[in-house]
């Protein structure tokens, strides 16, 4: 099978989806097809026996809408490896003159290792003097054949090749595409040269007229008769300016309107099409017919044709300045997007040599991994990788959404397209072209902004309906209002009267009855609008999945905004998710019956840290980690101190001699100092220092030591001993550090009316204790708990009639996360586990957890708004254009409805474009005064009437109490939240 990925121009409806999806779809060897309309992106999944991607790009060309291929790739299975597959590489040959340089390009490259096909393509731009870059297709398989090593070979055969991946194009199509350039300039064009001619016939029409008969304008343009009696000047210079308008301009309408039509479906371009074409026909007509009635005395000798050519320029000049407005709209709504696909740079300095001496300027579409890259400042990250010299602080606000730099030293890693700042470093690329992160975010985006919302499958069935129902409506208004003209009943209605009774008498400027009854049929015509409906559910998408992203939040797809609307209970994961995932020394309590000293007390701090820095342990690492923290080492433990006799005992602790060189500290003449360490569990010190083997307790703790112990392990921590010379001297405790924000964001998710529950896989004893201290119950905890146990856990709540969002970061999270209403993992997880889930966080902060939950509500809500707008327009606008309030005196112009069609299309893509405004939640916090000023808190209540960020004194007002109250708002984020927990409150 084959995915096809083309770009569509021409869309502008729901219609025009249905009538793409439907046609194709029910054809053999289409195994699905996916349209999207505002990224006019189709997707299809085809079998390449029956089709091809030419024959599909004719079909959808035959639909009636303009098809350009972006991708076409086989479908990698699950046990296929994407660098086994032919990948197909076009690159710029310069200086290629004759067909004998393309045959030993063709020959040379032919003869590489992993290469399928070559073709060059020489083009000549005129006889044997200049020449165009010449095409060098390449099919080859990138496992066996790095990209850089064929540029390098044809470098070396003296021609110059300048790569252009299929990716690039990709790419470069998509820009143009988001930003819709060339629809813009193209409406643009035409809403300017239908105003040129539509506002002149406007003037004929509408304004002359209405001038005194001895009015010089009137009577040069309006008045003066030609060739025969009832033909005026006036009448045919509207026709000839309309002329250019009705089949120039709209000749784009007719051929979208024909082509649907031959397809059996119906879109906007066909209710234009309709509406412009009866008022033409009938002003046509009207003109023609006009001396011939004079003649057979139908009418008086003075008889003046009553046309409406202003109908149809104005229609179509509204319909094309509407159109342009809505793709100057639709280019906004992609911003995010195309900021994203730009960010990656177009080249980077590799280092050639070993020692990284030697340095060239390269394509980073030739970067590979294992490359050690130069970054000086002010340079974009070509690919990721891992620091491995230097230091350097690097903007990563695009990718994580986190405006502060973060500081990168040696082993840290870095992200692709994020912006170095001030220092110089080199790194070891680990990913590179589509593998890197930015690539996947600009893929799982792109997959967003392409999916359809459940709630869209009802847009589409509406819009598949639509238009014939508005063309029913508006045959009955037609026929409706020609039986109530000519009946008496109009006589006793002074509006009805006037518009039918006075204007078939020739005394008005509508024309007649039948005119009346046709400008009703076409304003139901004009007015309706499936484009709005359309439009709610795509627009909404693509400005919430880039808001996103903006902000290190990554929706895969619009399921997951409409299923984060009905989370009523929430599953967090304990450790990674709750904790940080990594091991802390928490406390520490020295024996008080020794006689330790500061100076003795960094002594044994620098002998502790030195044997646990030869375990690969993790709680050894996490000791290691404090001990270089409070000694001020920054990547080895000193030349100082040196261990000998290292033993470690599997599952118990480490024995071993620590020597320290104490020159630089103490002036006696012994410099050196050895120790006899002992690191372990109590029962590991039971057993090394009890000679008798009792199992009795031989390790003396004094009192204080031994309730630090008990408190320390009833929280959960683990306690590790450790003895000089046999003789107990301190206790260290380590715990998984709890996340600053988890209490938080816990409290934020009940007032988002969620419950919570903890899921972990750790002892119930640490699990309580962590619940415990972030205000979670007992009986919200399940602990000892396997990957299947929690996926039964969501089973279990979901039969409860709970609808169930999960956060985790592990693989044993994945079945869990796969099965859950909605799936969240953490950017610290495995790739399983961001597979498994819908959304998924580039910072692993649980307060983005509440952020991407609130966001998706919002989008939806505005999903929801647009379409409560959408269909309350067609609910008053159809009406109103039937004339159902004709009785008072108010109907809808041909023109107004062609103006009011055009703006709800335009008033949706920009109701849509609010969400850009959204901002992360504000609290505020109420400071709590009965307690004393050693246990002050606070307590987290959030702001119903303001969801987005504000100063201070505003919402204090919105919520009728003040910072005199209380109150400080603050608005979610790590600095804040810093800063609040180190306040003497």
């Amino acid at each position: 099978m084959i995915l096809f990925t083309l770009n569509l121009i021409g869309m502008t409806c729901g219609a025009c989806v249905s009538a793409i999806e439907s046609n194709l779809s029910n054809k053999p060897g289409i195994h699905s097809i996916s349209v999207a309309l505002l990224a006019e992106k189709a997707i299809i999944n085809y079998d390449s026996t029956l089709w091809s991607s030419q024959s599909l790009i004719e079909a959808i060309d035959d639909t009636g809408f303009d098809a350009e291929l972006i991708q076409d790739v086989p479908t990698v299975t699950p046990n296929s490896q994407s660098t086994n597959l032919p990948h197909t590489l076009q690159l710029k040959v310069l200086g290629m003159t004759c067909a004998s340089c393309s045959s030993t390009i063709e020959r040379q490259i032919g003869s590489l290792d992993g290469i399928q096909q070559v073709s060059v393509a020489l083009l000549a731009q005129s006889a044997a003097i200049q020449y165009l870059p010449s095409t060098l297709t390449i099919t080859y398989i990138r496992s066996l054949l790095p990209l850089r090593t064929v540029v390098d070979h044809i470098s070396s055969e003296g021609y110059d090749p300048i790569v252009g991946s299929s990716d690039m194009a990709s790419n470069s199509i998509q820009l143009q595409s988001l930003s819709r350039t060339k629809e813009v300039k193209e409406w643009r064009t035409a809403y300017r040269s239908a105003a040129i001619f539509a506002v002149p016939v406007f003037l004929l029409q509408m304004v002359f007229p209405m001038l005194s008969p001895s009015n010089p304008i009137r009577a040069l343009l309006i008045e003066p008769k030609v060739f025969l009696h009832g033909w005026y000047l006036g009448d045919w210079l509207c026709f000839f300016l309309t002329l250019p308008v009705q089949f120039g301009i709209g000749k784009r309408f007719y051929k979208s309107a024909f082509k649907s039509l031959k397809h059996r479906s119906a879109t906007m371009d066909v209710l234009v099409v309709i509406g412009t074409t009866a008022s033409f026909l009938f002003s046509t007509v009207a003109l023609l017919s006009s001396p011939l009635l004079i003649k057979l005395k139908s009418v008086q000798a003075t008889y003046h044709p009553t046309t409406f050519f202003d109908t149809c320029t104005m229609l179509i000049t509204f319909v094309t300045f509407g159109r342009y407005l809505e793709n100057l709209a639709k280019g906004q709504t992609s911003t995010a997007l195309s900021k994203l696909i730009s960010l990656s740079p177009t080249s980077a300095t590799l280092y050639t040599d070993s020692s990284c001496t030697i340095e060239r300027k390269l394509p980073t579409e030739l970067i590979e991994v294992g490359d050690t890259l130069k970054i000086i400042p002010g340079d974009k990250i070509p690919a990721d990788g891992t620091v491995v010299r230097g230091e350097s602080s690097v903007d990563e606000s695009m990718i994580t959404g986190e405006v502060v730099p973060v500081t990168k030293c040696t082993g840290d890693n870095v992200i692709g397209g994020t912006v170095n700042g001030t220092g110089t470093f080199d790194m070891l690329v680990t990913r590179a072209g589509s593998d890197t992160a930015l690539s996947q975010i600009v893929k799982l985006v792109e997959e967003a902004q392409t999916s359809k919302a459940p709630i869209q499958a009802f847009a589409d069935t509406v819009a598949g309906y639509f238009v014939p129902t508005v063309l029913i409506l508006g045959v009955l208004t037609f026929i409706g209002w020609m039986i109530i003209s000519n009946t008496r009943l109009i006589e006793y209605i002074p509006p009805l009267k006037h518009l039918f009774i006075m204007n078939s008498n020739g005394n008005g400027s509508s024309g007649g009855k039948f005119m009346t009854c046709l400008k009703l049929c076409i304003s139901v015509i004009v007015v309706a609008c499936p484009c709005a409906l359309g439009l709610s559910t795509p627009t909404a998408v693509m400005v919430g999945t880039g808001v996103g992203a903006e902000n290190g939040i990554l929706i895969k797809g619009a399921g997951p905004l409409e299923a984060a609307n009905r989370i009523d209970s929430i599953i967090l994961d304990k450790t990674g998710t709750i904790t940080v995932g990594k091991l802390e020394v928490v406390g520490i309590a020295w024996n008080t019956h020794q006689q330790i000293d500061d100076k003795r007390k960094k002594m044994i701090i620098k002998a502790i840290t030195a044997a646990e820095s030869k375990s690969e342990h993790p709680l050894a690492n996490a000791v290691t980690r404090f001990g270089m923290k409070h000694l001020g080492w920054i990547d080895r433990v000193s030349s100082k101190v040196q261990v000998g006799s290292f033993e470690s005992v599997t599952g118990k602790g480490v024995r071993c001699k620590v020597t320290i060189d104490l020159s630089e500290t103490d002036k006696k003449d012994d410099k050196v100092e050895t120790l006899d360490l002992l690191i372990g569990s109590l029962g590991f010190m039971n057993e090394e220092l009890d000679d008798k083997s009792k199992g009795t307790q031989s390790i003396r703790l004094d009192e204080a030591s031994e309730k630090f112990m008990i408190d320390e392990e009833s929280e959960g921590h683990t306690c590790i001993h450790v003895t000089v010379d046999r003789s107990s001297i301190c206790i260290l405790s380590l715990a998984d550090t709890i996340k600053p924000e988890a209490a938080q964001a816990i409290e934020a998710f009940r007032f988002m009316g969620m419950s919570v529950t903890i899921v972990t896989g750790d002892q119930s004893r640490t699990a309580n204790a962590i619940a415990k201290s972030i205000g979670i119950s007992p009986s919200e905890v399940y602990s000892n708990v396997s990957p299947n146990g929690k996926k039964s856990i969501v089973e279990r709540l979901q039969k409860s009639g709970k609808k169930v969002a999960m956060v985790g970061d592990g693989i044993n999270d994945s079945p869990a996360l796969a099965i859950s209403d909605l799936g969240i993992a953490l950017s610290s997880g495995t790739d399983i586990a961001m597979e498994a889930a819908q959304i998924i966080l580039m910072k692993s902060n649980l307060l983005d957890v509440v952020a991407a939950i609130d966001l998706s509500r919002r989008v939806f809500r505005q999903i929801r708004l647009n379409f409560l707008w959408a269909s309350v327009y067609n609910l008053i606008g159809i009406p109103l254009a039937m004339g159902f309030f004709l009785p008072w005196g108010i109907h809808l112009h041909p023109m107004m409805a062609g103006a009011a069609m055009a703006c709800s299309s335009v008033s949706v893509v920009c109701s849509s474009l609010t969400l850009r405004w959204w901002k992360r939640p504000i609290y505020s916090i109420k400071f709590d005064d009965q307690e004393s000023s050693e246990k002050k808190r606070w307590s987290w209540n959030w702001l119903k009437s303001l969801r987005i960020g504000g100063d201070s004194k505003r919402i204090g007002k919105r919520m009728g109490q003040g910072q005199e109250d209380g109150y400080l708002p603050v608005r979610l984020d790590d600095l804040e939240l810093e800063e609040l927990q180190m306040m003497e409150i």
